[in-house]
């Protein structure tokens, strides 16, 4: 459909007035496309063939029937600290098209901004833009994105540079920091009122339950509980997991300072204002529990807190059997049960001795055929590799599937391809002097990063040594 003919919604404006504020965007001068998602395109029904409407839609000038513009207002703890009022500073919420909301993300100031210009940089919004699609590639539930417009308006970070939107879409941005926002304010009317906006919006079936709240809050942490074993299989540092960027739907959301690992490294801190290392890797399933703590907390009102910690109390055991399942599935193996978890465990210690690319070697893992060759030149040290290549020889002998087919389910669970920091900065240095061409190979990449894609072999190799665990700021 022709934007000039689509109709937008606004169901999250029936919500209380203290939940939002209304805003118009700011366009940027001179704004141009630089890329657009045809698959997100096709999901809310728009026609993007038209780039001049298109990239005026992005910039906020063209505004469509229906849409009433305006920023969420939110709290959250942010480094385990409690900060009442937050809200979208930079994001601008433009309407509601087939179920998903959209943002402009640096359409300027919102009342949330406090002391920021309401703006993205080119970098940020093409890092946000490419790693979402990157997610939604991978199979993990994500925000997606429809375009990403660049322009000559200057912005100043550290170093003036060149301001962009990012179009982002969702089906929900409530997150755990909107709860706590009316929990802590003691706002009890307007908690209960976002509780059965998120449930319709989120979990309709639950409307009709007894204990819809207590349901809407076990749902909230299965969910959470499988994004991080998704996260933690797949190699995915967040870097800022606080609750505010948390989402009540168990959606990975707000790319900042995020990266996939290099070489494997439990205790990697991809952020560096996270000086405590409180968002590393390996922190993240713990982090993931705290922040539904925090939830919970703000749900008191509305349901017993002895009642939410029963609730809680099953998290761990939820991470866990979902991160075994799929780290099997990743080793190819038909079937894991608890006691595997040492047998992981002696794996991850040999891929962080050995300072070996994570992704990498669950590539080259999945074409195993009993030569060691290939995952031998892998690291620099023989032995470790060997000795646990000898027991998952035996693991491997217990399975029914034939070699071939294992094989064929281990390439489909292990990406040739993950977006890594230093493939995107290229992008990033490329797109600053004017060039687009590596921006879109990366996005044919993260679209479907099990696939060879042949001419672009290069990105699927070890990260060069000098580029290795580089460490972002939250405005990356």
């Amino acid at each position: 459909m022709k934007l000039k003919n689509i109709k937008l919604t606004n169901p999250y404006l029936e919500l209380p007035s203290l939940c939002y504020d209304r805003v118009k965007p700011t366009p940027l001068k001179k704004p141009f496309l630089i890329h657009a998602n045809q698959e997100v395109a096709d999901m809310l029904g728009i026609d993007i063939s038209e780039r001049e409407a298109l990239t005026q839609f992005v910039n906020g000038e063209l505004k469509l029937e229906g849409s009433d513009n305006f920023a969420m207002c939110y709290a959250g703890h942010q480094f385990g600290h409690f900060v009442p009022r937050l809200g979208d500073g930079r994001a601008i919420n433009i309407g509601t098209l087939n179920g998903l909301h959209m943002q402009l993300k640096g359409a300027g100031q919102t009342l949330y901004s406090r002391s920021g210009d309401g703006r993205a940089v080119l970098r940020s919004s093409i890092r946000e833009y490419l790693m979402s699609e990157a997610m939604h590639g991978l199979g993990i539930e994500t925000t997606r994105a429809l375009a990403i417009i660049g322009s000559e308006h200057s912005v100043y970070r550290q170093r003036w540079e060149k301001g962009s939107i990012v179009l982002r879409v969702s089906p929900s941005w409530v997150r755990f920091g909107t709860f706590e926002y009316f929990a802590h304010s003691q706002n009890h009317k307007e908690l209960e009122a976002l509780a059965d906006y998120a449930i319709n919006e989120c979990y309709p079936h639950l409307n009709n339950e007894n204990d819809k709240y207590l349901h809407f809050f076990t749902e909230i942490m299965g969910k959470t509980a499988r994004l991080m074993a998704e996260w933690q299989a797949v190699g995915f540092n967040h870097g800022v997991m606080n609750t505010d960027n948390m989402s009540v739907l168990g959606i990975t959301i707000d790319y900042g300072p995020y990266a996939f690992l290099d070489d494997y490294d439990s205790n990697f801190i991809c952020n560096h204002t996270d000086q405590n290392g409180r968002y590393s890797f390996g922190n993240q399933p713990r982090i993931g529990e705290w922040n539904l703590r925090a939830l919970a907390l703000a749900l008191e009102p509305l349901v017993r807190k002895e009642r939410l910690e029963k609730i809680l109390e099953h998290y761990g055991r939820l991470y866990s059997r979902h991160f075994l399942y799929l780290m099997g599935r990743k080793l190819g193996l038909d079937e894991v049960s608890d006691e595997d978890f040492d047998f992981i465990r002696q794996m991850l210690g040999m891929l962080q001795s050995l300072h070996v690319d994570y992704t990498l070697f669950f590539r080259t893992l999945s074409h195993y055929d009993g030569d060691r060759k290939a995952l031998l030149k892998l690291g620099l040290l023989h032995t470790p590799m060997n000795e646990w290549l000898d027991e998952y020889d035996e693991y491997l002998s217990d399975n029914k599937t034939n070699q071939t087919k294992r094989q064929e389910n281990m390439l489909e669970v292990n990406p040739k391809y993950v977006l890594k920091n230093y493939m995107l900065q290229e992008a990033i240095e490329q797109a600053e002097s004017g060039e687009f061409s590596l921006l879109h190979d990366l996005f044919t990449i993260a679209q479907n990063p099990y696939a060879e894609h042949k001419g672009l072999e290069r990105w699927a190799k070890a990260t060069p040594d000098e580029f290795k665990n580089q460490k972002l700021s939250c405005s990356s």
